[in-house]
């Protein structure tokens, strides 16, 4: 029996969409949102009828069948810390995503846009692996100061799902395996996918991991406590120097990795000294993860946008194929992944969990 498959993606400035009949694509699409049509909106959930017209506009001029539509998976939002898995959309999530108390952002209206066209179609409504999976070792949670603890965000979806992959085109079990994945696209991520768990990853929000195109990654306390009490800056501001205005930013005024690269082409010295610095970062986390699994691992993955980068590649690779091989899964592929969490589920190769 083949499936179809409604996906929703909702960013900050855009709603992706894709339908899919099994692993077939039907059509994928992405309608921006201008700030002139946001700002009308008090708060993120307020957006919900707005975005649903978009997306059934969508359908409807690529000539969906809605009633076709065996079920509707979303990118989650930030709900609480939960294991790996894909979840059904129920009340108690919808009323955490509504009151953003776990944190507002435009993912949240993933799971209430899918959730009320789902209960107009009767098909069930999931979200699979939100930014907020958490299953961190206790040791890895540790930090030198009591009361502060290493929390567990970084690219749930896309890790997981080249993980898996991984390991079908291999035939093994992904609880039977340790990995490495690496995500690198706005942010990077290095997480540590030990026998079906990821029990270490570095914070890719605000605060950890290598710096990326635009967030400032580990930077030395001390130096940080002093900008915070110099008189200098706002909270907002030094806030926004970790995320948004760090990184390559800060120390290139870009956020292109295509403009990088061309820079280094042409021989900016500087340039070359910060891209080698990405890199030699990346790799170093990748070996810290490599000693915390006593080095036994299988594979390393590289994803993400930054990983269509031949130079990045091919300079991480020379540093950390010692450790185990390295593969290659190129781009974000998170409609794929959410299409495939839901395929899971509806040829009961996974069992939807609840919130």
């Amino acid at each position: 029996m083949a499936y179809t498959i409604l996906v929703i993606n909702p960013g900050s400035t855009s709603t992706k969409i894709g339908v899919y009949r099994d692993e077939e694509t039907v059509f994928t699409s992405s309608v921006s949102h201008s700030v002139e049509d946001l700002a009308q909106f008090d708060t993120v959930a307020d957006q919900i009828e707005f975005r649903e017209k978009a997306i059934l506009d969508l359908l409807d001029s690529h000539v969906i069948d809605i009633k076709a539509i065996d079920c509707i998976v979303a990118r989650g939002g930030l709900v609480r810390p939960l294991p790996h898995g894909t979840y059904r959309v129920n009340e108690k999530m919808k009323q955490d995503l509504r009151t953003a108390c776990y944190g507002g952002h435009a993912s949240n209206l993933g799971a209430l846009i899918a959730d009320d066209l789902a209960t107009k179609l009767g098909v069930p409504a999931y979200i699979s692996d939100p930014v907020v999976v958490d299953e961190l070792d206790d040791v890895a949670r540790l930090t030198g100061i009591k009361g502060i603890k290493r929390r567990s965000i970084f690219h749930a979806l896309n890790q997981r799902a080249v993980a898996l992959r991984y390991a079908k085109t291999h035939g093994l079990r992904y609880d039977d395996i340790n990995l490495i994945v690496v995500h690198m696209g706005g942010g990077v991520t290095v997480g540590l996918h030990r026998r079906g768990r990821v029990t270490d990853v570095n914070n890719g929000l605000d605060g950890e991991g290598p710096f990326t195109p635009e967030r400032a990654g580990t930077i030395p306390a001390g130096s940080l406590v002093g900008l915070c009490f110099s008189g200098e800056y706002s909270e907002h501001e030094i806030r926004k120097m970790l995320t948004g205005h760090g990184g390559f930013v800060s120390l290139l005024g870009t956020n292109d990795m295509r403009e990088v690269e061309q820079r280094v082409g042409e021989g900016d010295q500087e340039a070359a000294l910060v891209l080698n610095g990405f890199i030699y970062r990346v790799a170093k986390e990748v070996g810290a993860l490599a000693a915390a699994a006593d080095g036994k691992i299988d594979a390393i993955l590289l994803t993400g946008g930054i990983a269509h980068d031949t130079n990045v590649v091919q300079g991480i690779t020379k540093k950390v194929a010692w450790i185990a091989p390295v593969e290659v899964y190129p781009g974000e592929g998170e409609l794929e992944a959410l299409r495939d969490a839901g395929l899971r589920v509806l040829r009961g190769e996974e069992i939807p969990v609840e919130y």
